[in-house]
């Protein structure tokens, strides 16, 4: 995963003016399990204004604010986690520029999620979720609602398409299901076109062998992640969403890397991160 074996850093994007519980919370404990080192983040947009000195102003109250909502942050990190020690920078510079930067050398970035609309998303001046998730060289889970950890057994739902990208969130979705003592689901699905060139039966059965084949070795690795085949029918996000309403995670591959337009990250993963009721995790190509 891009050399993610060798990182041991968790980047954490604060958002001052927001609840961002949920997503450190997340982030701590994750941090906890897999022994890495926690670092909060806020970064403060240059500021645009520049008339009767407003913009300095502006700049000089964003950056108390973080630097308060930083110091809350990590106080509330190392009371949930003594063992952790949050490491808090306040960054000049757009969070979209920042936390991409910072990704380059983290094994994961988390932020939270106010489930825009996309038009919302597209007209939010404070939105990043979706042009980091597209930019980010390592892993990012988005934390907009709570994991469902009341579920037995408790499992991750791992999208399969049989891309390279898919198989790179196969192999972090195996990594979190044995660090979890959970199980997984590898679900494909399969989208009816709107010309039926052969019968959906054989469409299907093509569908699982694929699914067969993605998975095949991964028990061997990790012999204690009880996994389980799913091919569905219907419209990708939909169905994944649906999979993934009790799970502790949804696990998805992006295309590559790209600007800021949800393109970049492909259709399935920009319509599950507004679709999906649990933490959605999504991995570049290895």
């Amino acid at each position: 995963m891009n050399g993610a074996g060798e990182r041991r850093e968790l980047v954490v994007g604060i958002d001052p003016g927001r609840n961002w519980h949920l997503p450190l919370a997340w982030a701590a404990d994750e941090a906890q399990r897999r022994g890495l080192e926690l670092r909060l983040v806020v970064a403060v947009p240059p500021a645009q204004d520049t008339r009767h000195g407003g913009a300095g102003l502006r700049e000089r109250t964003m950056l108390r604010t973080g630097s308060t909502a930083l110091q809350e942050a990590a106080e509330w990190a190392l009371a949930r986690h003594p063992q952790l020690r949050p490491a808090i920078d306040l960054i000049d510079g757009s969070p979209v520029a920042v936390i991409g930067r910072l990704s380059g050398r983290a094994r994961m970035v988390v932020l939270g999620s106010r489930h825009l609309s996309r038009m919302a998303e597209h007209v939010s001046a404070g939105s990043v979720v979706v042009p980091v998730t597209a930019q980010a060289r390592c892993p990012v889970v988005v934390v907009g609602d709570p994991e469902h950890v009341t579920q037995q057994p408790p499992h991750f739902v791992v999208g399969i398409d049989g891309s390279e990208s898919s198989k790179a969130a196969l192999a972090l979705a195996f990594e979190a299901a044995d660090f979890r003592g959970a199980a997984l689901r590898a679900v494909s699905v399969w989208q009816p076109p709107v010309f039926m060139a052969h019968d959906e039966q054989a469409a299907v059965q093509d569908q699982r062998r694929m699914l067969c084949e993605t998975t095949a070795g991964w028990s061997v690795k990790y012999p204690q992640v009880h996994l389980t085949h799913e091919v569905a029918i219907g419209h990708p996000v939909e169905e994944l969403a649906a999979a993934s309403e009790h799970a502790l995670a949804v696990v998805v591959g992006r295309r590559g890397r790209g600007g800021y337009s949800g393109m970049w990250l492909g259709s399935v993963v920009h319509g599950l991160l507004h679709r999906a009721h649990c933490p959605v995790i999504t991995v570049p190509p290895a």
